[in-house]
C-alpha cells in the first residue's frame, strides 16, 4: 500500500523541483503535529489561520452548519442565514460604507471580480498595478501581478494593463482618465513587507477620485487584524471603492469576499444579467466558519497586542540576527544578506521545530507571520530557536 508520502510525490501536482514534503495529520493553535514530530506555525499558512489552527468555536460552526446543509445555489437568488448574518457582520467591521458583499472561494477570484466591475462600472480598459504586488494567479490577476517573472510565460495576458511603483508620488500621474481600476496593497506582502506610505495612499486616493477611476484595495493579507484592525485601510484613512478579503476571512475555509457600494455592484445586475457567477462562493458551511472566525476576532484577539507584539518579534529578531527588520502588526519580513543564507536559516529552522518562509519577490527575506492569538510561551519557544539558529549558522 502506498504512504501518503509516496501519494504526494505520485499523483500531487508539484510547483517546484524541491517540495518540502513535511507531512502533518493535525493542527491545533500554533502548532502542528505529525509523524515526525511537531513545527511551529510561524506563517499561518500565509496568513490564513489568523485566530489558530482549529479554533473550537470555528469548528461548532462547522458542525452545526453541515446538520443542516452543505451547499444551495448561493448567487444571490436564495436567502441563506449563513452568507447574510455574514455579509452584515463584515460590513459592520470593515466600517468603510460599503455595504454590498459578493462572497467567492479564494484572493484571485476577488481580484478578477474587482476586475471585472471596474471595467464595467466605468466602461473604461486600462488597469494600473504597482511593481512587485502579488494579487494572484489566474489569468487576470496574473495581468495585474507586477513581477514579469511570472507572467512571461502565460503571454498574452489582458492587455491595458501597467504597472508603476510603489510609493513614488510622481508615478501617480500615469493614472488618468483612461483608467478604469488602480489595484493596490496597503502593504506589499510578497515584496518582502513594504508599507504603504499613508501620504502616498491617500494621494493615490485623491488621484481615483480626479480621474474617476475606482480604488481597489487587496486587503486579502493585510485584513483580519493582522495590521492590528480589520481593515488595513482604516488605519490607513484611506477609502476603497472595492476592498478585497481571502486568507483570513474563512478561519481556514475556503471562501473570500468582495466589498462595494451597492450602487457600485449593481452593474452587475443587467447588461447582461448574471454579470458574475459562482457555484460555491459563499458556501453555508464556509460561510458559518468565516462568520464563527470574525466573532473569535471580534472577542479574543487584542489589536493593540498585535501592534505591540509585532514591534517586540521586530525588536528581538533585530538584534539576533544583527539585520534590517521590516513590519506592520504581525507581517514581519527579516532580510538576510543573500539568498543563500535565508533559505539556510530557513531549512534550519524546520530542524529547530519551527516553519518560515521566504518572499516571492524578495527571497533574501524571511517570512514571519504568527497567528494573532499566538501564546507568550510559543513566542518564548520561537525567539529561543532563532538563537540556536543563529549560534549554529
Amino acid at each position: 500500500m502506498l504512504t501518503s508520502r509516496q501519494i504526494f510525490l505520485q499523483h500531487i501536482a508539484q510547483t517546484s523541483d524541491l517540495p518540502l514534503a513535511l507531512e502533518f495529520d493535525r493542527a491545533l493553535g500554533s502548532w502542528m503535529y505529525g509523524p515526525k514530530g511537531r513545527m511551529l506555525d510561524m506563517i499561518s499558512g500565509i496568513s490564513v489561520s489568523n485566530v489558530g489552527h482549529s479554533h473550537p468555536k470555528i469548528i461548532q460552526a462547522v458542525q452545526e452548519q453541515i446538520t443542516k446543509f452543505a451547499h444551495l445555489m448561493v448567487y444571490g437568488e436564495f436567502v441563506q442565514s449563513p452568507q447574510a448574518l455574514l455579509a452584515k457582520a463584515i460590513v459592520d467591521s470593515i466600517d468603510l460604507n460599503l455595504d454590498n458583499v459578493y462572497f467567492l472561494n479564494s484572493g484571485t477570484e476577488v481580484v478578477e471580480l474587482a476586475i471585472k466591475l471596474a471595467k464595467r462600472y466605468t466602461g473604461r480598459q486600462e488597469l494600473i498595478s504597482f511593481r512587485n504586488a502579488y494579487h494572484g494567479s489566474t489569468h487576470g490577476s496574473l495581468s495585474v501581478m507586477g513581477d514579469e517573472f511570472f507572467k512571461t510565460q502565460y503571454r498574452p495576458l489582458l492587455s491595458h494593463c501597467h504597472s508603476i511603483r510603489y510609493n513614488i508620488f510622481e508615478d501617480l500621474a500615469q493614472i488618468t482618465e483612461k483608467t478604469a481600476g488602480v489595484i493596490v496593497e496597503v502593504v506589499q506582502a510578497e515584496a518582502g513587507i513594504i508599507p504603504g506610505n499613508e501620504q502616498w495612499l491617500k494621494t493615490l486616493e485623491e488621484r481615483c477620485r480626479e480621474v474617476g477611476a475606482l480604488l481597489i484595495v487587496d486587503e486579502i493579507q493585510t485584513g483580519m487584524g493582522r495590521l492590528g484592525g480589520f481593515s488595513g485601510s482604516k488605519l490607513a484613512g484611506i477609502h476603497p471603492d472595492i476592498l478585497l478579503l481571502a486568507k483570513g476571512f474563512g478561519g481556514g475555509m475556503p471562501i473570500s469576499a468582495l466589498l462595494a457600494k451597492k450602487s457600485t455592484m449593481s452593474v452587475l445586475m443587467n447588461n447582461p444579467y448574471l454579470g458574475h457567477l459562482t457555484t460555491f462562493g459563499g458556501n453555508a458551511v464556509c460561510a458559518a466558519a468565516a462568520l464563527a472566525n470574525l466573532n473569535v476576532i471580534q472577542e479574543e484577539i487584542d489589536f493593540d497586542r498585535v501592534i505591540t507584539l509585532g514591534n517586540f518579534l521586530s525588536q528581538e529578531l533585530t538584534t539576533i540576527f544583527e539585520v534590517s527588520v521590516r513590519h506592520r502588526g504581525l507581517m514581519i519580513g527579516v532580510d538576510f544578506e543573500n539568498v543563500a543564507i535565508t533559505q539556510k536559516i530557513i531549512k534550519k529552522a524546520i530542524d529547530f521545530e519551527i516553519l518560515t518562509d521566504w518572499f516571492l519577490f524578495n527571497p533574501s527575506t524571511m517570512r514571519i507571520g504568527p497567528s494573532l492569538n499566538i501564546s507568550d510561551e510559543d513566542i518564548d519557544f520561537f525567539l529561543t530557536q532563532m538563537k540556536k539558529i543563529k549560534s549554529n549558522l
